[in-house]
């Protein structure tokens, strides 16, 4: 039995129907790509950290040993050198700080219930005692809601003003007007959001701690450095060769894209890591001129979360301001906070990012907020919005070579 040939609308609806389940298809398959990956980083985390971490200790001390290389000194010899003087410097900085940072963070942990009670408190006053700029702008909602401007039947206008007391504002029923018992709901969600933000932070933290506290891969990192610094070149020169894939025209354009996406990873980590450390050192000193409480550790802490773009820096500016809010209870350190924050973003913005990184990223700004949600949500946490700028310059290699040629 033989069937007639399709109509051309009944064709058009065959391809439409075609192209749409390939297209579910291929949007099936990178979701199960990308959730893959983070099932692979998850499980092969203790072996992949050790040489992840080489790898960007390879990358921040690579230019260091070619200039030593540059004056005649043995390449070996030199990353020794090199070796030796990271950790002249890194021991010295832990011997000064590492001990501020315990004794500030066990002072921090013992003393959270009773900033959290203090920060109830403080919303409780703020909202039932607001400042003068927000009463005036309250004014006129309660003057229209309860009409206290209307002089009562009977009286006339001279009566009335002579029985109104001298501050109008300061007969507010503000908790009435706010809803009654919202103040203390709104202090305890907010208690309730600061505790959540806090065990996610502190949460994300241990997370990458428990994967470097292997000590085997600890003993290793600088083993894989030290070997990933002298093969360089023979790195550099060699590893097409070691691709599964005959000598072609597709293994040459594999090994493009991959060395183009090799020159994303070098930019972003080598230059991210220096960022992140200014803008550390940077929060450290601003939150300790202006007297925040906890500022070596505020700085300490924004290294490893600057390293996420605009996400790391807003959830730093926050703890800082919920900080001055609980220690001071005033207008003046939450403002000084937000202006340590502005100077920071102003120096970063205009002077430490163009100067390490500059537009070699080349990602849209709005591309970058996407691509680290996306990072955090699909491959986890912190490590996930590492490496979603990465692999979103990754993506934008591929898409500028197949997809937008034109």
């Amino acid at each position: 039995m033989t069937f007639p040939p399709p109509t051309p609308g009944q064709a058009r609806i065959l391809w439409a129907a075609l192209t749409g389940l390939a297209l579910a298809l291929i949007l099936a398959l990178l979701i199960g790509t990308v959730w893959g990956l983070g099932q692979v980083l998850n499980t092969l985390a203790p072996v992949l950290w050790p040489i992840a971490v080489a790898g960007i200790i390879a990358y921040l001390l690579d230019p260091v040993v070619d200039m030593m290389e540059r004056r005649h000194v043995p390449r070996p010899r030199a990353i020794l050198c090199v070796f030796a003087l990271a950790v002249l410097i890194v021991g010295g900085v832990a011997a000064s700080v590492v001990p501020h940072l315990v004794r500030e963070t066990g002072d921090l942990v013992s003393n959270v219930p009773a900033y959290s009670t203090r920060l109830q408190e403080r919303v409780e006053v703020w909202v039932n005692n607001p400042p003068t700029l927000v009463r005036r702008f309250f004014d006129p909602v309660k003057t229209s809601l309860t009409g206290t401007n209307a002089p009562p039947a009977g009286t006339s206008g001279a009566s009335t003003t002579e029985a109104r007391p001298a501050s109008p504002l300061s007969t507010i029923d503000w908790s009435a007007l706010l809803g009654g018992d919202s103040a203390k709901s709104a202090a305890e969600w907010l208690t309730k959001a600061l505790g959540r933000a806090a065990k996610w932070l502190f949460g994300q933290f241990n997370l990458v701690a428990s994967f470097f506290g292997v000590i085997a891969g600890l003993a290793l990192v600088p083993v894989y450095a030290f070997y990933l610094l002298l093969e360089k070149r023979g790195i550099q020169s060699n590893w097409p060769d070691y691709l599964p894939v005959s000598k072609s025209g597709f293994k040459d354009e594999l090994v493009f894209v991959l060395r183009s996406i090799n020159d994303y990873l070098i930019v972003f980590f080598r230059g991210q890591v220096l960022v992140a450390t200014c803008d550390g050192i940077l929060y450290g000193f601003g939150f300790l001129a202006i007297g925040l409480p906890y500022a070596l550790l505020l700085g300490a802490l924004a290294v490893p979360l600057t390293m996420i773009p605009f996400l790391g820096a807003i959830v730093t500016c926050a703890t800082a301001v919920v900080l001055a809010v609980i220690q001071y209870g005033d207008w003046l350190h939450p403002a000084l906070v937000l202006g340590v924050f502005g100077i920071v973003q102003s120096v970063e913005g205009l002077v430490i990012q163009p100067k390490i990184i500059g537009d070699r990223v080349g990602l849209h700004p709005l591309t970058i907020i996407i691509a680290v949600m996306a990072g955090t949500t699909l491959l986890g946490g912190l490590l996930g919005g590492i490496l979603a700028i990465p692999l979103t310059a990754a993506l934008r290699v591929l898409m500028f070579r197949y997809v937008w040629k034109h």
